[in-house]
């Protein structure tokens, strides 16, 4: 398939008049082919309109319908062969692997959804029947179910060129709930972007769908996201990436005549808690297990062990000691781009300036490439200095020293909310953790044990997502089923006739969804 450096509005491909962006090879620095001309507000709008216009047919499609598009767009991803991997790896850097999991990932969360959808218990059916004889006053007939919130823009993350860009997590949330989408690809990977941008429109054609069902739109500033959030016909955003570019979305959204949710995923550190018993038993194990998860795919992650706590004393000495024998062998890897190459040597060296340096993996050999660092710093200086509290995209932690559980706690509460937080702990330490958990519980959104928070599994009860500034709405998840309920809202018909309510209202429940009927959940 030859790349065209064009945006598709709807079922067609068109050129951009803005700004070009040209994909850097991260590991060689130079530009790749083609480039991509920019929207404007009017291509904004062109898409705004298409999505508008599709809004009510799709939102109705049928359950098998609807499936069956998400497990299309699968197979067409995956049609894409060695020519979407070849070109991930061009743009990102990312090891063929990598990419290749991660091809794997995105089709499967789509098939997930599908499964999802197919269950239809999203659509969270309640019916309450009329009690006519009722006093002081009769019941009505009442009946609620949950629909699509309406148009949903997505913004493609740097970090993940397939699972939370084009077709990852939001845009299948979004397009499983009944939502039109529209993507602003990100510009570090607008070649793969294309790629899967033109396989989700080969399956909105196939699947017979309204063409404003999907577009894909690219800019290299703000116009085009800005002009995307202001829309009136918009009525959601995803959004994964940097707490300045969260926070200029929500702004705009709020300060909307109609403000809509944005659902951004910003920032954490994911806080790793080594207890005593756990470093006494298994410090060389645990400085094994850490260092790999910091290090791998260059820290790139949004769940990467950027803080360590613990406990003064010889096994954490120990630990030290170990992980700071390790760090050395390990080689600096290619990082996404030379934007974000650049910010991770910044973070380290404004790091440098407030904690000890303990170690450093092996410098630079190419382009773009970032060195591994280890922190380490006492609690009441940690405490004490909000720069240490910073998020430093890549292979990079911040290890705590604290004197008694008291500073731990105190150190736990001064935190801002994460993502994840992982408890390393053995029997003798359960006291200690159960005693932490509640500040833990109000702090991160998916709580660990004796694990490591890199990888983020994509099934039911996953929760990717937590308090400020991890993400916008620490009610929400952007990885997992439950993504689906952030681009609904309830709908409650008040003594309809059975031919005017929607199918999954009527009567005679002929989805056959598992309803709560009068208070009680149907078997």
């Amino acid at each position: 398939m030859t790349l065209t450096g064009k945006m598709l509005i709807g079922q067609h491909a068109t050129a951009g008049t803005r700004e070009a962006i040209r994909a850097i090879n991260p590991a060689t620095d130079t530009a790749l082919e083609p480039a991509y001309l920019g929207g404007n507000g009017e291509h904004v709008t062109q898409a705004c309109a298409l999505a508008w216009a599709a809004l009510d047919a799709y939102r109705e499609t049928s359950l098998e319908a609807r499936a069956t598009f998400l497990e299309t767009i699968a197979a067409h991803i995956e049609a894409l062969g060695d020519e979407l991997i070849d070109r991930a790896v061009a743009e990102t850097g990312l090891p063929r692997p990598r990419i290749q999991g991660e091809r794997a990932r995105t089709c499967g969360q789509l098939r997930t959804f599908a499964r999802t959808v197919r269950a239809g218990e999203w659509l969270d059916v309640r019916v309450d029947n009329p009690q006519p004889q009722r006093q002081p006053l009769p019941r009505p007939d009442l009946r609620q179910r949950h629909i699509a919130l309406g148009p949903v823009a997505v913004f493609g993350a740097s970090n993940f060129p397939l699972a939370f860009s084009v077709a990852g997590g939001d845009t299948a949330s979004a397009l499983a709930a009944g939502c039109p989408v529209i993507v602003k690809a990100h510009g570090a990977h607008p070649g793969t972007s294309e790629l899967v941008g033109r396989a989700v429109a080969k399956a909105v054609k196939a699947c017979g769908l309204p063409e404003g069902v999907f577009s894909l739109l690219y800019g290299s500033g703000r116009e085009v996201g800005i002009a995307l959030v202001t829309d009136p016909r918009i009525k959601a955003v995803g959004f994964t990436g940097s707490r300045s570019g969260g926070l200029a979305l929500i702004q705009a959204a709020q300060a909307r005549p109609e403000p809509i949710p944005v659902y951004a995923e910003m920032s954490s550190i994911n806080p790793v808690y080594l207890f005593p018993a756990a470093l006494a038993a298994r410090g060389e194990a645990l400085a094994q297990g850490f260092v790999a998860s910091l290090t791998q795919g260059a820290g790139q992650f949004c769940t990467n062990p950027g803080l360590v706590i613990a406990v003064q004393g010889p096994a954490l000495d120990r630990f030290i000691s170990l992980a700071s024998g390790l760090l050395p062998t390990c080689g600096a890897q290619t990082m996404l781009t030379p934007g974000i190459a650049s910010a991770y040597a910044a973070g380290v060296g404004a790091l440098a300036e407030h904690a000890k340096v303990a170690a450093q993996g092996l410098p630079a050999t190419g382009p773009n490439q970032g060195q591994a660092h280890l922190f380490v710093t006492q609690a009441q200086a940690f405490l004490a200095n909000e720069h240490l509290q910073a998020e430093v995209f890549g292979a990079a932690s911040l290890l705590v020293v604290c004197v008694d559980n008291e500073e731990v706690r105190q150190v736990s509460e001064h935190l801002e909310g994460q993502l994840t937080a992982t408890l390393h702990m053995d029997e003798n330490d359960l006291p200690d953790a159960k005693a932490l958990l509640p500040v833990l519980e109000r702090k991160a959104g998916r709580l660990l044990v004796n694990g490591w928070p890199t990888g983020v599994e994509v099934c039911d009860a996953m929760v990717h997502g937590g308090p400020f500034p991890a993400t916008s709405d620490a009610r929400s998840t952007s990885v997992g089923t439950a993504a689906i309920q952030r681009f609904l809202r309830p709908v409650c018909y008040q003594d309809f006739l059975d031919a005017l309510l929607p199918a999954a209202l009527q009567h005679g429940n002929p989805l056959l969804l598992r309803r709560l009927l009068d208070g009680q959940r149907e078997a």
